[in-house]
């Protein structure tokens, strides 16, 4: 039964929503008088609400998934020097790690102006349509890179990047260069930069400024980037020195 609950939580990856019984069950793969009783559990116990005749996801999963250590951890060492790349860019500011082939953003600042992202706090992207997923990829183990170059790459947009040698050149440049690069991958008119984040050999995370396809100049938005970026990555490798 816990993989059934699984099955129907998961009918709300990527975008959450919300949706009725019978289409959770379709979804879910499951039979109605099975859905109904599994919704029902999970409704009293909060990881779903009923609205009218549709269900969304509930606030007990937002409190629970607030709580992962490694994930909270990071966010909390990140913020302040998010809020700074923020204050210096006036741009919107992604945080991200990579969970398998994804990127998963755990934070994301943003001015009442923001333009229109796909990005979400808790939502995923593919790492190789996005600036922080391309950053994490190239300073993730080689194998990495690997694997996914030798599969389908995905497309977001027209501007996707889905050429496998042509990624595998960008992610040269960025190993070379310490930033990674987005233009119009992910969203159409929005262009971003992203540096790694370290506490070991390997990025744990990425940061990046996400803005209009128009006023995109890496000359100008580089050197936050980068600040913010090392500051966070001695912040982190500080807190895992020994009598600290």
């Amino acid at each position: 039964m816990l993989d059934k609950a699984a099955a129907v939580l998961a009918v709300y990856r990527p975008n959450g929503g919300s949706f009725r019984l019978t289409e959770l069950a379709a979804r879910a793969g499951l039979t109605k008088t099975t859905a109904f009783r599994l919704v029902g559990d999970l409704v009293r116990l909060g990881f779903l609400e009923r609205a009218g005749e549709r269900y969304r996801l509930g606030g007990t999963l937002f409190e629970l998934g607030s709580l992962v250590p490694r994930r909270q951890d990071l966010r909390e060492a990140a913020l302040p020097f998010l809020q700074d790349l923020f204050e210096s860019t006036r741009q919107t500011v992604h945080f991200g790690i990579r969970d398998d082939r994804e990127v998963v953003y755990l934070e994301r600042i943003h001015g009442h102006d923001a333009v229109p992202l796909p990005s979400r706090i808790g939502g995923r992207l593919p790492l190789t349509c996005t600036a922080i997923g391309k950053a994490l990829l190239a300073f993730s183990e080689p194998e990495l890179a690997d694997v996914i170059l030798a599969d389908p790459l995905p497309q977001l947009t027209s501007f996707s990047i889905t050429d496998p040698v042509r990624l595998r050149t960008a992610l040269e440049q960025t190993q070379v260069s310490g930033l990674a690069y987005e233009e119009q991958e992910a969203a159409t008119g929005v262009s971003c930069i992203a540096a790694p984040v370290f506490s070991g050999a390997v990025a744990v995370a990425a940061l990046s400024v996400a803005v209009p396809r128009e006023q995109f100049r890496p000359a100008h938005l580089a050197p936050a980037v980068r600040t913010a970026a090392l500051g966070l990555s001695r912040t982190l490798r500080q807190a895992t020195e020994p009598n600290r």
